[in-house]
């Protein structure tokens, strides 16, 4: 996963709005969103390589989601897959807190991440990049891409404004507007001056990788997804998948009330 903009407990009607692209190599195997048959109780998206996960939520309605950190020197060939978090934590009982400060003392043999936990109650973040590696977030709209929580890309800028925006409109509609969160996500314009975000990548490079939607050979978004949860337990778990040359080639739709795990 590598943009997304988080709303939590920011709107009247929803505890936490996800907007997110997973960027990725084409080449790499992935599966679409879907509840796992292995592990009945999560619902995500899943790498066919490592067997990890980049976002994904369970039927208690708690939410992972993984980001990659931008860093130009190769990951160590056995550094384990940081995806392994994401179904590891649905998996298991444990609360964000407690999940982070299991992980924290191996977590420096990992490539860098950064790590958003969320339950009912609390929403944490936790990177190896950090010089803090676990915190509790308060209330509020945030946005994350392949650095530290809210460093301000353009494209982070971009999308975390109008996430605000979109949460800002008010609406007794039974369904979200989850259109404008796709079309937001879609947005394949690069920033104005790629040269500002100085990451060390080629020009060229820079330029495609600062749209939020970004195609660049074969290197893009392999999915957009939103996710919204609702303060009475109702789940929006919609995700698109693009190919190679940037078309869409599928739709995956789960809507469940607060009584509902399988549709």
């Amino acid at each position: 996963m590598c943009l997304l903009a988080i709303a939590w407990h920011a709107h009247p009607r929803f505890r936490l709005v996800v907007a997110a692209n997973r960027d990725e190599f084409h080449a790499r195997p992935a599966a679409a969103a879907q509840i796992w048959p292995e592990a009945p109780n999560l619902l995500a998206g899943r790498d066919l390589q490592a067997g990890g996960s980049w976002l994904g939520v369970d039927r208690a309605r708690r939410v992972a989601v993984i980001t990659n950190f931008r860093e130009l020197v190769r990951p160590r060939r056995n550094a384990p897959s940081r995806g392994s978090f994401v179904p590891d934590f649905l998996r298991g009982t444990e609360g964000p807190e407690n999940f982070l400060k299991s992980i924290e003392v191996d977590a420096t043999a990992y490539a860098g991440f950064s790590l958003l936990l969320a339950d009912r109650n609390q929403l944490w973040l936790g990177s190896n990049r950090a010089d803090q590696f676990a915190r509790l977030l308060a209330p509020g709209v945030y946005g994350l891409s392949n650095h530290l929580l809210d460093t301000p890309w353009p494209k982070l800028l971009r999308v975390r404004q109008q996430l605000r925006a979109w949460l800002d409109v008010p609406t007794n509609a039974q369904q979200p507007d989850v259109h404008s969160l796709f079309a937001m996500l879609a947005d394949r314009r690069p920033a104005a001056v790629p040269a500002e975000l100085r990451s060390g990548l080629p020009a060229e490079a820079e330029a495609a990788l600062s749209s939020p939607f970004v195609n660049y050979g074969g290197y893009g978004t392999r999915c957009s997804t939103v996710l919204l949860i609702a303060h009475d337990e109702t789940l929006w778990f919609l995700e698109q998948n693009f190919d190679a040359a940037g078309e869409r080639t599928g739709i995956t739709e789960f809507q469940l009330n607060a009584s509902q795990w399988t549709t």
